[in-house]
This record gives C-alpha cells, structure tokens and sequence, in this order.
C-alpha cells in the first residue's frame, strides 16, 4: 500500500509538469482527487490492513492529498500565467502599422436642409411639434375645415386604415393638436413625414416630408405671415431673394396664397430651373380660417393667426438641382455622400 502511494504521487507529479491548459489540470485532479480517483481506491481499500498499519497508511494517504493538491495548485497558477504571457504576446499593438479607415456616414441631404430650416425658424423664436403619423379623419381632415366632398378625402388620394383612421396626408393635424392642447400665442413648426396615393416617379412619392408653421396671438395679419416668410426664403436661398404672393385656396386658411421665390439660380432672368419664369413655387400659406380657431376652442374674435406649408422634398430638390425624387429613398451611399 505504502508503495502504491508512493508510485500516486510521482505519476501525479509527472503528468503535472506536462500540464498545458486549466483543463488538462482539472483532469489530473479528477484522476488523482476524484470521488473515483486513485486515492479513493487507496482509502477503500484499507478495511484489509491491519490495525497498526490502518494509522500509517492514512497518515501517508493524507499527506499524498495534500502534496498533490499543492502541486495542482502551483500547476494552475503556472498555466494561467503562461496563457497571460501567451495572450499579451497575441494582443500586443504595433503603433507604426497604419490604423483601420472607418467609414463615416453623410447627413441624408432631406437631414440638411430640415436642419436649416429648423435653424432658421428657431432663431425667430418658434418650437417644434410633432405628432402621430397614424391620425384620425377628424384631426387631418374634419378639423381643418376640410368639405366632406374635398378630393383629398377620396380612396385614390389618402391611405385610410379603417373608416376613421388614416396616414396623415399633411403635418396639419399636429396644428390642431397644438392649438387644442395650448392657449395663445403659439408659435410652432412642425416637420415630418406624410403620405399620400401616388404613384412614384421623379417628382411624386407615396411617402414625402413636409415643414408647416403656425402663429396664433392677438393682432397677427398677414404683414407678419409676409415678413416671416420673406426672413425665411432670404436665409435659406440668399439674401437677394424675393418673395410673391398669389392668391389661392385652402380650406383651412383665408385668405390664402401661394407664395414664390425669386429664382435662386438665374436671380430672376429666367433659366430653365425656373421654366423662364425668374419665379419658383415653394409653399403655400395664408391667415387661420376662423372656422379652425373656433374648432380649437379659440375665439376668432381675440385671437387671429397665420399658418404655411412647405414640401421639404421639394425644396432639397430646388436648392440642389436633384431630378429624381425617388433617390432621396434609394438610400444609394453615392448619391447620400454628395451632400
């Protein structure tokens, strides 16, 4: 038995020092530890000795025990810091090879001139609003003083969900909303998306972008829908640009108008951006329909107030010279790094 331990502990030894990897020790410990290791076998069999050598044998057994545990121990802490050494060697930087180039992403050109337009209505003191893109027939239509008969509440021109609910055809109805959940002076724009049933080509998209502006106080008229709009077109277009007013109708505003620029690239002289014209259609406006006011517990008779509308797809296209809505939604990093 006493050389049987003995022979335990150098074949332990042995195997220990041709160790590798935390796993190859965890087999070691197993073989020699376990529950159906060598010294369990050792221990079983000690029922056949005899009483004075029982004390020795276990004695001797105990110390096997502990010398391999210790040497299981010193075996682990010698892998790991082998496989420490081994990864730092792996992981090491060399600071002369030259960097890995990223990739850095462009602003979508709709994403810069939404920013400029925020920019510049920010800085004559209006907030932005937003609201749901999924909406009620009341808030996109009825509310805004739309006929039950408008072509625009028609099956081939707006996506309806159900009877009373639809994709928003315009950015209005955060208008309502605002003017609903608010009291005068409200002065807000409100940008995103809308949708509406056309058929894509280079200038019509089922989905598109829209800006709409809205200020309610006591005393607006339509000096100041004038002077706000022609702060607007000189920051965004340049300063030499004027703006004309021609009348128009909307439901929700009166009077209304729809509002051109000088042309931007020909200043005037006639191009073909322009059609020979000098002048550019880029929205339309006009002052609150008091029929609105009063809709949103508003009293016409105190407060009036000017609204506009602007297709930011339109305005990209114009300010960019791009001939193809649809490039806008291709998401074609050729045409995004342009910009």
């Amino acid at each position: 038995m006493k050389e049987k331990l003995e022979q335990i502990l150098k074949l332990a030894q042995k195997e220990l020092s041709e160790i590798k990897t935390i796993q190859d020790v965890e087999q070691v410990r197993i073989k020699y530890l376990g529950k159906k290791g060598e010294l369990t076998v050792v221990l079983r069999g000690m029922g056949e000795l005899s009483s004075e050598e029982r004390p020795l044998i276990g004695k001797m057994t105990n110390d096997v025990r502990e010398a391999i545990g210790a040497m299981l121990e010193n075996a682990a802490q010698l892998v790991k810091e082998q496989e420490k050494v081994t990864r730092f060697s792996k992981e090491t930087i060399d600071v002369t090879m030259p960097g890995v180039k990223f990739d850095i992403g462009n602003k979508h050109p709709l994403t810069v001139v939404l920013d400029e337009v925020k920019d510049i209505f920010l800085g004559m003191g209006f907030k932005i609003a937003e609201g749901p893109e999924v909406d009620t027939v009341y808030y996109n239509f009825d509310a805004l003083n739309a006929p039950k008969n408008h072509p625009s509440r028609d099956l081939s021109d707006t996506f309806y969900i159900n009877e009373d609910i639809l994709l928003r055809t315009q950015t209005s109805p955060v208008q309502v909303r605002t003017m609903q959940a608010s009291k005068p002076p409200i002065k807000i724009i409100s940008p995103g998306r809308c949708f509406r049933y056309d058929t894509p080509d280079a200038s019509h998209s089922p989905m598109f972008h829209q800006i709409e502006g809205l200020v309610v106080d006591k005393g607006i008229t339509m000096a100041d829908l004038k002077g706000t709009l022609d702060i607007f077109a000189k920051q965004l277009f340049g300063f030499g640009t004027k703006t004309k007013f021609r009348p128009h109708h909307f439901p929700f505003t009166e009077p209304s108008a729809e509002v051109d620029v000088s042309c931007f690239k020909c200043q005037g002289a006639g191009c073909q951006l322009c059609k020979g014209s000098g002048w550019i259609e880029i929205l339309g406006a006009g002052m609150v329909h008091p029929h609105v006011l009063k809709e949103c517990n508003i009293d016409p008779e105190i407060y009036s107030g000017f609204a506009f509308g602007m297709g930011l797809d339109r305005i990209t296209i114009l300010k960019y010279g791009i001939d193809d809505i649809r490039l806008f939604f291709e998401n074609d990093m050729r045409f995004i790094k342009q910009f």
